[in-house]
């Protein structure tokens, strides 16, 4: 009964991880409530296994609909693995308490900006060419890469919002772009906790098939209804994101 509800929430996480990011905020939380005696590592790990094929089928989707300058996305998901894996390694040494607490401030204010500009990520209309949006999204990879191996949660989001503020890009693009440096930070977090031993491989691939049913859903959602769609999922899940931040940050 257990892994028919892993399931569930696998497809769940996949389908919404697949519009705007943010599947682990039902995937973790269900590996931890159904194997409260695993090492929170290992479910972290089990985590990585089942979301990166349903993010790298959604990528692979979202990149037959919008055209990326692959001479950038290379770069930028380059530098999301490696500090992703640097990330990874320094959260086993410091842990990351104060950026759990502000955490849920630094997503309320992208919330409020996104409500408030209610154009945002409507157009495609790019700031940077050449060699300048290479560099800039080499710098984003990076930030936000680290963030994801030094804590995590919203790493899509933050993804996709960057793409749309900094690079001008409607949420369509940005999630085509966050899905692929999503793949890069997943892969350098999963090659760190199988060589740690932290997976549990054949539950992860189980709920790896789950997940890219709901990947392949979603995305079929978001191409079909387009960035207002997307837009709005993006409200839904950061709001979500401030909930579950607020109460693991002041509460817990």
């Amino acid at each position: 009964m257990d892994i028919v509800l892993l399931g569930l929430a696998a497809f769940f996480a996949g389908f919404v991880d697949s519009i705007v990011g943010g599947g682990g905020l039902i995937q973790v939380p269900a590996l931890f409530s159904f194997l409260p005696g695993t090492v929170p590592a290992t479910l972290l790990g089990t985590n990585k296994m089942a979301s990166i094929w349903g993010t790298t089928v959604a990528a692979g989707r979202y990149l037959k609909m919008v055209s990326l300058r692959w001479s950038m996305v290379v770069p930028a998901a380059l530098m999301a693995f490696l500090f992703s894996f640097g990330g990874s390694y320094l959260v086993t040494h410091i842990p990351p308490t104060y950026l759990r607490k502000a955490l849920p401030f630094i997503l309320l204010g992208v919330a409020v900006y996104t409500f408030k500009k209610k154009e945002f990520g409507a157009d495609n209309k790019p700031v940077f060419s050449g060699s300048k949006e290479t560099y800039m999204a080499m710098l984003v990879g990076a930030a936000i890469g680290f963030y994801d191996g030094f804590f995590g949660p919203g790493t899509g989001s933050f993804f996709m919002f960057l793409f749309v503020r900094i690079f001008g890009y409607d949420f369509l693009r940005a999630t085509a772009a966050a899905k692929v440096l999503n793949v890069a930070c997943n892969a350098a977090a999963l090659i760190w906790f199988g060589y740690s031993g932290h997976v549990l491989w054949m539950l992860g691939l189980t709920m790896a098939v789950c997940g890219v049913g709901g990947s392949v859903l979603g995305s079929h959602l978001a191409i079909k209804h387009g960035t207002s769609f997307v837009r709005k999922m993006f409200l839904c899940v950061v709001a979500a994101l401030i909930c579950k931040t607020t109460y693991d940050a002041f509460f817990k």
